[in-house]
């Protein structure tokens, strides 16, 4: 109760305050990158239960003469990795928050795709609601290989407290402002986890 009382409050107070912020940022990204403004996909959330999460989109809609969506490194702009790399772009999700389809501190909704390839242990990252951040994200982010970044996830599950997402949320601003964890082998995008898996199997 103490948890879903300090999102509701914290995420509609933090939504008031950085409005001027998010209209701003809104429109840059229809100047920079056009419409739509938001990404949204459906993620898995508490208990696996799909749910619609939002975000500014970071990419262009650029597609190839079939019209599929060309890779994500021919869609990038220094735009879209600002934002991604300032995690700018992570700000709507507060409305996800205020819903109460997320927390604040949780391990990070990952893509329905990836449901199967989950271990019994690594699924129990769902038994908590998921997070803008969490201790994952606080532990080396993106540059952290899918292992630990899972393993780190289940630790939270099992030491949730109150002052432990405190403490997260700190240390959060402060990695953010460091633009600290954010690349992966010097990119600012993880590997496929469904992927990966297949390659280890493969391997």
């Amino acid at each position: 109760m103490l948890k879903r009382a300090f999102d509701f409050v914290a995420s509609l107070i933090a939504l008031i305050l950085l409005f001027p912020l998010l209209l701003i940022i809104g429109i840059l990204v229809v100047i920079k990158l056009g419409r739509p403004v938001f990404f949204t996909q459906i993620r898995p959330g508490l208990n696996g239960e799909p749910f619609r999460m939002i975000k500014f989109r970071t990419m262009t809609n650029e597609k190839d003469e079939k019209g599929n969506l060309l890779p994500n490194e021919e869609r990038k702009t220094k735009f879209g990795s600002f934002l991604r790399s300032t995690s700018l772009d992570e700000l709507p999700e507060l409305i996800n928050v205020l819903k109460g389809e997320m927390s604040f501190v949780g391990p990070r909704p990952l893509l329905m795709d990836y449901m199967p390839y989950f271990s019994e242990e690594q699924n129990r990252r769902h038994k908590v609601k998921p997070g803008i951040t969490g201790w994952a994200q606080i532990n080396g982010r993106n540059a952290i290989n899918w292992e630990k970044k899972l393993e780190l996830d289940a630790w939270y599950v099992d030491n949730q407290s109150f002052l432990l997402d405190l403490k997260i949320i700190i240390i959060t601003v402060y990695k953010v402002f460091r633009r600290d964890g954010i690349n992966h082998e010097g990119d600012s995008f993880m590997p496929r986890f469904d992927e990966y898996v297949k390659n280890k199997v493969n391997s």
